[in-house]
Order: C-alpha cells, then structure tokens, then sequence
C-alpha cells in the first residue's frame, strides 16, 4: 500500500474554515449521502447508536434520525466548527419533533477516524460519508471495528485516485509539485479493511462529475469545501500569477460542451463486525464477493 498522509492539522484547518460556506457547494457531498442512504435501507439492522463519523455541517443527520427515530445519535468531526453547524443544523431539520420526548439529545464529539473517542463495542452503526479518504485507513478500519458491537455495521463513502484527474493533469503542466490530494486505490481499502477484522466487506467505484463554466469557479469551490491540497509535499506559499494562467489554459483542453469537467472517483463500502464467521444477507438478496475479486464498474 502506497502511504499518502495528509497533514491532519491542515485538514481540520481547512474544514473549520470551511463550515460557514460549506452547504453552499457540497453538491458531490449531497450526492453520494443519498446513494449511501439507499444502500442502507437494504441493510438489516436496527441500530441503538450511530455514529456519524465526519458529519460536517450535519446534513445527514436528520435523514438518518428520520430513518431510527429510537436511535441514539453521535456526531463526530475532525474540525469543531462543523460540529457547531451541526447542532444548529439538526436542531432546525427536527424543528418542534425535537422537544419530543422518545428523541434522544444529538452528541457531538471533536475526534479522528484514526484514533476515535469512543468505548470498545460500543456502536452499531458507523455512517462516514467522504471522510475517511483523509485518514490512514490501515488506522482508521482498525479504530472502526473496534468502537463497533458484535454484528455492528460500517458503511462509508471514500475517494480513489482517479479524483480530480483534470486538474491534476492541468497542474502537472505548469510545475514539478503535488497540488491535488492524492487518495488511496478500492483494492488497498479493500485490504485494510480485511486487516482490520470487518467481515463481509463490499466495494465497488462508482464516477461522478461535476461541471463548471471556469476552473477557476471548480478551484473556488474546493478552496470552501476544505478539499484543497493538504497532503505533505505539497509546494508552501503563494502561487504565481504566471504558473495559475498555466494551469488555467492546461485545463482547457478538457471543456465540453462549453464547460470544464471535475471527475470523482467514488468508492462505496460495507463491512460488519461478526463475532462468528458467516455471510451476512441484504434484502436484495446481493451476493457479497470476496476483495480478490472485486472489479472496477
């Protein structure tokens, strides 16, 4: 496994920084949060306590309290001012249902995927929507398995290295330095999640792609989603005047149809914690494939 580590102070920087504009742009975001969604409802379980791991500005929580009103919820981020988004989000997606008195209070917890605040056994559902794709996730999948209960269930969203393949092109013909995140393949996700002792586990990849007038629009809204460059190596200070036109005119040659293409490389994942060895069965009636033998879509 290739080892790409974010500078995780510059992660929870930028995503603080972030929380205020997040919504505004978080069209990827909002996209995969459905498909995962869905993919749960197939999913037999009837958790006590979830975990939204990542949570950002919250917007899933209301969509997953919806689903287990008798659920205990914990909202976790790296960066405490998406935590406080949150709160004021839920608060106002419950409205009045709030002040009922089967629903249980949210919990909001400041922590890292790779080193989680939480008691062993102590979650049955862990729901992490584009959160984990800056972590270890040797780290990470260990950490989860252990917060889990017996027959607990993972389900994430991540991002493989065949995000923002243009503007990683575009960068690479002005300089020599790594301006795109770089994230980890499904096949090495595949393992560590293995590694770790989650059972059943499932992949596959799905592309998305976003589209906007200027690269320097695309480039704007990573900058609020906190997804700019935070991996280490990455070139320190201002970039040139000279080196951005660069970049802007390598991109042109991807515009379509009048305008420029941002690909996303999603992989989607499952995996349990199972004290015995056993196949674990979806309403579908899906069949779960093995790591080895798992293909790109």
């Amino acid at each position: 496994m290739v080892d790409y580590r974010p500078d995780k102070f510059k992660v929870a920087q930028s995503f603080a920084a972030a929380a205020g504009q997040y919504d505004d742009v978080a069209v990827l975001q909002r996209q995969t949060a459905d498909e995962l969604l869905d993919r749960l409802s197939l999913m037999k379980i009837k958790p006590r306590k979830i975990l939204d791991l990542g949570a950002g500005t919250g917007r899933n929580l209301a969509l997953l309290h919806q689903r287990y009103p008798d659920a205990q919820l914990i909202a976790m981020d790296i960066a405490p001012g998406m935590l406080n988004q949150a709160k004021k989000r839920f608060r106002h997606d419950l409205g009045l249902k709030r002040l009922l008195p089967k629903n249980k209070p949210l919990q909001t917890i400041t922590g890292d995927a790779e080193s989680l605040p939480l008691a062993d056994n102590s979650i049955d559902l862990v729901f992490a929507n584009l959160a984990l794709q800056w972590c270890d996730p040797r780290q990470s999948f260990h950490e989860i398995q252990r917060v889990l209960k017996a027959d607990g269930l993972l389900m994430f969203t991540s991002l493989g290295p065949d995000t923002l393949t243009e503007l990683r092109q575009a960068w690479a013909a002005a300089d020599a330095y790594p301006h795109v995140n770089v994230f980890y393949d499904m096949h090495d996700v595949g393992d560590a999640m293995m590694a770790s002792g989650l059972a059943d586990c499932v992949l596959d990849v799905e592309p998305y792609t976003l589209t906007y007038e200027t690269a320097m629009t695309m480039m704007r809204d990573l900058k609020i989603l906190g997804a700019h460059n935070v991996n280490e190596g990455r070139r320190r200070g201002l970039t040139g005047k000279d080196v951005m036109k660069n970049v802007i005119k390598a991109y042109e040659q991807f515009r379509h149809d009048g305008l420029i293409p941002a690909s996303y490389e999603v992989v989607f994942g499952h995996g349990w914690k199972i004290t015995q060895r056993g196949q674990q069965s979806s309403d579908d009636g899906s069949v779960h494939i093995p790591i080895n033998e798992i293909q790109r879509r």
